[in-house]
């Protein structure tokens, strides 16, 4: 199966540390407007998913969601979750540390759409 979602080792490095220092973590991809359209990283359980939240894998141990409207964008896309220095303007809990999460992307080939990992929608 190929995965929907990515982590470059820089981010897994930072994903090692805010783990480390609050436990389990999850991400949703933010769909713009007031914090921007980046990948969003809270403590487990602190975001609150939604019955439209569309769960399209895991990174080093972290479910990664966004919005069902969101993903009818992006299903023929595979993310990567990277970081960069700045701040970001959102909420997300790598903020204080200088650096943000940040999403790179291609598109799926034709031959790689069939072996797509599934999604999990919230509702299932």
């Amino acid at each position: 199966m190929i995965k929907r979602v990515l982590i470059t080792p820089q981010a897994s490095a930072m994903v090692a540390d805010l783990k480390a220092r609050f436990g389990e973590l999850m991400f949703h991809q933010s769909g713009g407007c007031c914090d921007g359209s980046s990948p969003m990283c809270f403590e487990k359980g602190d975001f609150k998913l939604g019955g439209s939240d569309v769960k399209l894998g895991e990174i080093d141990g972290c479910e990664f969601w966004m919005s069902n409207d969101q993903f009818e964008y992006w299903q023929h896309t595979q993310l990567t979750v990277d970081i960069t220095k700045g701040r970001g303007s959102s909420f997300s809990i790598e903020i204080p540390t200088g650096y943000r999460f940040m999403i790179r992307s291609r598109l799926f080939t034709d031959d790689e759409l069939p072996q797509l990992e599934p999604v999990t929608y919230l509702a299932d």
